[in-house]
């Protein structure tokens, strides 16, 4: 797949402020203690099946416009519409390796990096591409504006490809007539080749946003399956 164009960005942080809750300490004169609760486990998260049937039922065109999937696309083809609370589009996947520079993700694997994302982690940094799950929304125009729309940056989505499954944040921005791209860590969880010279795929790739649903800390995998299955369940009941 031919990498788009990428464009310079501006960098926003993105703060997650840990809780440190103090311990309990059991007095001396109790008896044996008592073992500490589990945790519950979190929730599995919805299939990819009910999850593309419910993006099915009532989905309005919000986009004014359609968007390229490709800078050199003959047409453009892809509109976002809105399902319940959630925004959703289904076009192909670039590969995103903008951020942290790694093995991997730099000058030499991708003629087009950037060692920046849009967004920050949660430590004040890029995202790394090869680490975290991330997808890209292109710049807001008059065809669409996720900041007007309530889409924050961190915010999670479903990402579906091949009956598969993968949450992912909202990290980065792609040029604001072009869509469908996420890190080299969504394509390669979701069986696609992640490689940003020759990677990618085509078509086929639903994307799924839970707007202001952020993770914390945001870059952190687990933490963004947590909140990606709490949205997605609580999307299909709506």
């Amino acid at each position: 797949m031919r990498k788009r164009l990428r464009i310079a960005l501006v960098t926003i942080g993105i703060l997650a402020i840990p809780i440190i809750v103090a311990p309990t300490i059991a007095s001396a004169a109790t008896s044996a203690p008592k073992a500490a609760p589990q945790a519950a486990a979190p929730k599995a998260g919805p299939s990819a099946a009910q999850l593309l049937a419910r993006a099915s039922r009532g989905c309005t065109v919000v986009s004014k416009g359609k968007y390229k999937t490709d800078e050199d696309a003959s047409k453009a083809t892809v509109s976002i519409c809105k399902a319940g609370k959630a925004f959703v589009w289904k076009a192909d996947m670039d590969i995103d390796c903008d951020g942290v520079r790694t093995s991997k993700c730099n000058e030499k694997t991708d003629c087009c990096f950037q060692n920046q994302t849009s967004f920050e982690t949660s430590k004040g940094r890029p995202f790394q591409a090869d680490s975290t799950h991330y997808f890209v929304i292109p710049l807001p125009s008059s065809r669409f504006s996720y900041k007007s729309n309530g889409i924050k940056p961190g915010s999670v989505a479903a990402v579906i490809f091949n009956n598969k499954v993968v949450y992912a944040v909202f990290a980065d921005e792609g040029p604001n007539s072009i869509i469908g791209e996420a890190s080299y860590a969504t394509a390669k969880a979701l069986g696609i080749n992640p490689d940003p010279s020759n990677g990618g795929v085509d078509s086929g790739v639903t994307y799924i946003v839970f707007p202001g649903q952020v993770p914390s800390p945001v870059e952190n995998n687990s933490a963004i399956d947590a909140k990606g299955s709490a949205a997605a369940n609580a999307w299909l009941k709506s």
